[in-house]
């Protein structure tokens, strides 16, 4: 019993951590902590005596059983990780609320998790564990089977792909980026005169068939029109209003929207003189699915 409440008590003390690997893996608060679970399950049917480094061992499950989860994404049914009713369970907290996820999700980065969600599953892994937990490439090595160099070389794709680096990104994106904040700034306050100073008189917006309403225009012209109905829209979807942010798409500038890091709208925005000239709203999944997409530092 003494050897038990131990080692809870060392796996309470390594589950923030886990949860935030497992979380960044998976982008799923509910799946996190049941690859949290999992590894709980496991170190009890362990030898824990003959565990030298318990964080260690423990980051390593975790991560295992996030790779096999997001490898049999697409092709089968996730298979649940609860434990058989014999199997010691540790202490859970309650089940995920939207806004717990939601905040989470904001605390990590939505484009960050939207990006990170478009990288092979063995890159999703190499890149997490090591730029964002530190984990050497030699132990990363052993959680995805395959050489130190193989696991460097899939962190470092992966953060091309993160960091945008090598797109065609225009060579003034430092002067647009200022504009997007101001036109997210002023859609999520509600500020219409403020959006209307960041837009040009003559702004032209396209709608692909998922983003327009059942029975209206696919095309807006004029600042004014446009500006009112997207003042309306942020105000009856906060979330998704809340939740956009500026992106790389396709290589320029634009922005994102994705509530609980779930990507569901892009924007490609034309910037000129300091005005936004056109935006292109995109909703369709699979449109979506095929952009290119990189998250801006701040």
């Amino acid at each position: 019993m003494a050897e038990r409440e131990y080692l809870a008590q060392q796996f309470e003390e390594n589950r923030g951590r886990l949860r935030g690997v497992a979380y960044r893996m998976l982008g799923s608060l509910n799946e996190a902590d049941d690859a949290v679970q999992e590894a709980w399950l496991r170190l009890n049917r362990s030898n824990a005596s003959e565990i030298d480094n318990l964080g260690g061992w423990l980051t390593t499950v975790v991560a295992r059983v996030c790779l096999d989860l997001l490898r049999s994404r697409g092709s089968r049914r996730e298979e649940s990780l609860s434990a058989q009713v014999s199997e010691p369970v540790a202490p859970r907290q309650p089940a995920t609320d939207p806004e717990q996820e939601a905040l989470l999700a904001d605390s990590v980065g939505l484009a960050l998790l939207v990006v990170l969600d478009r990288l092979s599953p063995a890159e999703r892994l190499a890149f997490v564990l090591h730029d964002l937990f530190a984990m050497s490439f030699d132990e990363i090595a052993n959680v995805i089977g395959k050489s130190a160099a193989a696991a460097r070389q899939l962190a470092s794709r992966a953060r091309r792909r993160v960091q945008g680096a090598g797109s065609a990104v225009d060579a003034d994106l430092g002067q647009q980026r200022p504009v997007v904040d101001r036109f997210l700034a002023a859609v999520r306050a509600g500020d219409f005169e403020g959006l209307m100073n960041v837009l040009d008189p003559d702004l032209v917006v396209h709608l692909d068939p998922a983003a327009a309403r059942s029975g209206a225009p696919r095309e807006v012209h004029g600042a004014e029109a446009w500006a009112k109905g997207a003042i309306a829209f942020a105000a009856a979807f906060a979330d998704l209003a809340r939740s956009t942010t500026p992106a790389l798409i396709d290589g320029k500038i634009g922005a994102i929207s994705a509530p609980g890091g779930r990507l569901l709208r892009a924007l490609n925005l034309t910037i000129k003189n300091g005005k936004v000239t056109e935006i292109e709203i995109i909703a369709d999944p699979k449109h979506l699915q095929d952009l290119d997409l990189s998250i801006l530092s701040d």
